[in-house]
């Protein structure tokens, strides 16, 4: 009871005359809103890495407070398989669309809190106790984002290009990293280091409830899933009386515990190269070499970019040879290219070191663009919300939300950024397992299974 049968494996139908615009609709919502909610996720990873070690922690050496800093970093993840678990619950109760909206609500709300926060020497303890307890709200609300906006959108039209069009919400997560960056970007670059410090990156996180708002009024215009739809009703017109779980978290770990392992180990180098390419390179190039902000910020954002750019073709590709050999391809590549993105860091060239970000984006991007619609196609309707967010989540604790800490840890110990890339290849190894002995998704027609009395499809 693991994985879809040849029965569940349908052909593609053309989509219904009309709902061509309605899907790209819940396409560009689904981009919009991931990009706004990592916008403000990313920006508490940069903000941690570059001023929150003096801002919101006691006068000690640099060392122990970027430990500090990066530890409420981490508890950001922690709350995120909490966030999943409930907004998995609902989601697979009443729907994908209404939760994805108290999802960006709560966001925003974190966020702006965070820009008006007092610091650690106008109230002192209170100042880091309460920046954790708005990193867990800010974390619990991403636990619910990523699995309700990647179902929005693989459930709606056929399984033709489902890995394309889900490839642009992720599409959103490197176009919110860029947002955070640019605007950092540009306050560093105009402002004093005394002046962004002070007041400056504060700015950033007040932005935030500008675009959640854009960011509301852009899913509300979104129609719910058209499969989850038809799965209810026919539960509701069983005469057996079996209807959906009451705990759709309780059947999720019953019928698909490969499954959520599956999903765990896929999301596992993926989660950590990208926060060590994009994040942990801000501390290693302002302490290790004293080089100013401005200079890796200036190189994630053109890695960004291009991030942003090769997602949605890694995504195209997917639908042409499977989700398996694109990930794959990520894979080995991410392993390899950690010790390259090392020895380009070294050399505190700025265009080796653009080089050395977009090189690891678009191995990354083999990985993260087949994402969205490989999860979901992973498990039946009336558990897929749950599922998906438990597999995504729990990895994300495991590796992205220690991966600044771990590779902090491994530079101090070794005094070499080689140490950290040994620490990817380990984790690609992982990823690589998990992947490459499952079977190839991507045929597979959501709308096929109700998830009730079979949810897993069968087995091979």
């Amino acid at each position: 009871m693991t994985e879809p049968t040849t029965a569940q494996q349908a052909s593609p139908t053309p989509d219904p005359p009309g709902k061509r615009s309605s899907i790209t609709r819940v396409v560009m919502s689904s981009m919009v809103g991931t990009m706004l909610e990592n916008y403000d996720f990313f920006l508490y990873g940069l903000a941690a890495a570059l001023v929150f070690p003096t801002i919101f922690f006691p006068a000690q050496d640099q060392l122990a407070g970027t430990m500090l800093s990066f530890g409420t970093f981490a508890i950001g993840f922690i709350a995120r398989p909490l966030g999943g678990l409930v907004f998995g619950h609902f989601g697979d109760r009443i729907g994908r669309t209404t939760l994805l909206v108290l999802s960006l609500v709560i966001m925003g709300v974190a966020t702006f809190l965070i820009g008006v926060l007092p610091s650690y020497a106008t109230i002192g303890i209170a100042a880091p106790i309460l920046l954790v307890l708005l990193r867990l709200l800010q974390g619990f609300a991403m636990g619910g984002e990523w699995g309700g906006a990647a179902l929005l959108v693989s459930e709606h039209g056929d399984t033709r290009g489902r890995g394309f069009r889900s490839s642009f919400q992720q599409a959103g997560a490197p176009l919110g990293q860029l947002l955070a960056n640019g605007i950092l970007a540009v306050l560093a670059a105009v402002q004093s280091d005394e002046a962004f410090e002070s007041w400056g990156w504060r700015i950033p996180f007040l932005l935030s409830a500008l675009v959640v708002a854009i960011g509301i009024y852009l899913r509300l215009t979104v129609e719910e899933s058209p499969v989850f739809r038809e799965a209810q009703t026919r539960a509701a017109d069983r005469t057996s009386g079996e209807r959906a779980p009451k705990l759709p978290v309780a059947q999720v770990f019953r019928r698909y515990p490969r499954e959520i392992l599956t999903a765990m180990g896929a999301r596992f180098v993926e989660n950590l190269s990208y926060y060590v390419f994009t994040v942990v390179i801000s501390s290693y190039m302002t302490q290790r070499f004293g080089l100013p902000s401005s200079f890796v910020l200036g190189a994630v954002l053109i890695g960004a970019a291009v991030h942003a750019v090769t997602i949605p073709l890694w995504g195209w590709l997917s639908d042409r040879i499977g989700r398996k050999p694109v990930y794959l391809i990520g894979g080995f590549g991410v392993m390899g290219w950690a010790f390259v993105f090392f020895a380009l860091l070294n050399t505190q060239s700025f265009a080796l070191t653009v080089l050395a970000v977009v090189g690891g984006l678009v191995f990354h991007g083999a990985m993260f663009g087949p994402q969205a619609a490989f999860l979901p196609e992973l498990f039946g309707t009336a558990v897929r919300y749950s599922g998906v967010s438990i597999g995504f989540q729990l990895a994300s604790v495991l590796a992205g939300g220690l991966a600044p800490l771990i590779s902090v840890s491994l530079l101090t110990a070794f005094d070499s950024g080689y140490a950290v890339a040994v620490y990817v290849a380990v984790a690609a190894v992982l990823s690589l397992l998990a992947v490459g002995t499952y079977r190839e998704t991507r045929d597979r027609d959501l709308g096929a299974d109700d998830g009730l009395a079979d949810a897993s499809g069968g087995a091979e």
